[in-house]
């Protein structure tokens, strides 16, 4: 039997002052990454060789995440992302969600990954806590998959995702990294997934970080451009998307479409003044924005017995109004996967 739901009112007790950063922003989403390794080396996130991955010492236990979660909860943090890397090649993923699920406050914890994994692993997932998944998907063709992971693990995509509706993971998000002249040849293709499953395919636009830098601006395909070229085929209507989601995207729909098309456009459409959200680093940083340089390290404080609060505070007070990835403005960052991407 899966677990259910707290029944949380989702909102901050009146004598708790909420989580707001210094633009007024309401922070209650929080990503962690529970690894810096991965199974794939996309191009689009981490480089096929040369990583330096972190000591297993520097890495947050599960009960020290759990803790994290703990303490920042009451603050008005309700809803929770499991990234990496990618998440699941870490041993016993599922006892992390059980305590994240047990934390009252807490109204929603999600997934990132390749969906490698997903058909062992969905049902214990979801009997543990686990609300849905984000997959991604940067290709249906096996040959392809594997050129732009740089692995061949000889899986199939729409199998997995269907292995997590099939456990009662939802909403099931497809996520593809559109890159020109590699996959974009596809959109029309992993759209059409939506007219048969209830499925939310978004397109993200290439974001050209740290080492992955032999992808530029050539690379991007645009969001306007997608959506003209899915308008094509049929028109589109706005809709309003999932009914849960922590997400940027901006959501369409084909008549008759049991699923939505979303678009996401850190590139040529920010959408920094709407964020959420705050990553906490496999090694224990708070990253206060995925593409700027501003962290905290928590782990000190948290194995030495500190209370968190007065630094989750400052961080919030800290946090820049936007990103900085157009001016390539990315703080050292070598790789997504070091962050939770």
């Amino acid at each position: 039997m899966s677990a259910t739901r707290h029944d949380s009112p989702g909102t901050v007790p009146a004598s708790q002052p909420a989580l707001r950063d210094q633009f007024g922003r309401s922070i209650e989403y929080l990503r962690i990454s529970v690894t810096d390794r991965c199974n794939f080396r996309c191009l689009y996130c981490m480089p096929e060789t040369g990583m330096q991955w972190l000591p297993k010492s520097e890495i947050l236990s599960y009960e020290e995440i759990a803790e994290v979660v703990r303490q920042l909860a009451p603050l008005g943090l309700r809803r929770l992302r499991i990234t990496g890397g990618e998440p699941t090649i870490r041993p016993q993923l599922h006892e992390l969600i059980r305590m994240l699920h047990a934390v009252p406050e807490i109204t929603d914890i999600a997934l990132s990954t390749n969906g490698v994994r997903l058909p062992e692993l969905a049902p214990l997932l979801r009997e543990v806590g686990l609300d849905r998944i984000n997959m991604s998907v940067d290709s249906l063709r096996a040959e392809r998959i594997s050129h732009i992971a740089r692995r061949t693990l000889g899986f199939d995509p729409v199998r997995a995702a269907q292995a997590a509706e099939d456990a009662g993971l939802g909403p099931i998000k497809i996520n593809m990294v559109v890159m020109r002249g590699i996959n974009d040849d596809e959109i029309e293709d992993i759209a059409r997934l939506t007219l048969t499953h209830p499925w939310h395919v978004r397109f993200i636009e290439l974001m050209p970080v740290g080492d992955m830098r032999a992808l530029t601006w050539e690379h991007v395909v645009p969001s306007d451009e997608i959506l003209s070229r899915l308008r094509a085929i049929a028109p589109l209507t706005p809709s309003a998307g999932p009914e849960r989601g922590n997400g940027p995207a901006a959501y369409y729909q084909w008549a008759g479409a049991v699923g939505n098309i979303g678009v996401i456009t850190p590139m040529t459409h920010t959408y920094c003044a709407s964020c959420n959200r705050v990553r906490l680093t496999a090694d224990g940083r708070l990253r206060t924005c995925l593409f700027g340089d501003h962290e905290v390290d928590l782990r000190t404080p948290l194995r030495a017995g500190e209370q968190l609060e007065p630094l989750f505070r400052q961080a919030l007070a800290d946090k820049p109004k936007e990103h900085q990835l157009l001016q390539m403005q990315i703080g050292g960052l070598r790789a997504l996967s070091q962050v939770g991407g």
